[in-house]
């Protein structure tokens, strides 16, 4: 009676009871195995992909309004000017020959303090894109290291366990003999 609960107890851990083949392997995956790598590209995938593109709109929403803040800037100095050369134009009719300075200067600043406002714009929205870039960058940089330490950690783990399910008593009792008649 003792010997049959030995024999039982090894049949349980030699995992022939429940036929011991787990079915085809891929670079030491099994079936399971390949789902979870897959889950887990899908999901940090998915995190990625939810997450740079609201970057990216957030980044490119806030140059959008500096420059709209700029334009309009832009909008109430020309409003000014206009203000300005209407202000001129009253006077004009008391002297006209002051009336046509005060229109050039107030059309060339004008002008100026346009092309002063795009170009700020413009290096505003360089640098923004430049921050942009970089986070985006970054952003790559700790995914890809993620998915590699994920990577490496399942593979470990679903290599112990192939090792513990597949090594038994009467494997090692073949590397032993393996070993001894290396040595002899």
């Amino acid at each position: 009676m003792a010997e049959e609960a030995v024999t039982h107890a090894t049949t349980q851990a030699d995992g022939s009871a429940h036929g011991g083949d787990h079915g085809p392997t891929l670079l030491g995956l099994s079936g399971e195995g390949w789902v979870y790598v897959g889950l887990t590209i899908f999901i940090l995938i998915a995190i990625f992909v939810a997450k740079v593109p609201k970057v990216i709109t957030d980044s490119l929403d806030a140059r959008i309004a500096e420059t709209r803040r700029t334009l309009d800037e832009a909008r109430a100095i020309r409003a000014e000017a206009e203000a300005l050369l209407k202000n001129a134009q009253a006077q004009s009719k008391a002297s006209a020959g002051d009336a046509a300075a005060i229109v050039e200067n107030a059309e060339a600043e004008a002008k100026l303090l346009l092309s002063d406002a795009k170009k700020q714009a413009a290096d505003l929205t360089a640098r923004r894109a430049k921050m942009a870039e970089d986070k985006i960058a970054a952003a790559e940089r700790s995914a890809i290291a993620d998915v590699r330490t994920k990577a490496a950690t399942a593979a470990a783990g679903v290599a112990a366990q192939v090792i513990a399910q597949s090594h038994d008593v009467k494997a090692d009792k073949s590397l032993i003999d393996a070993a001894i008649a290396r040595l002899n």
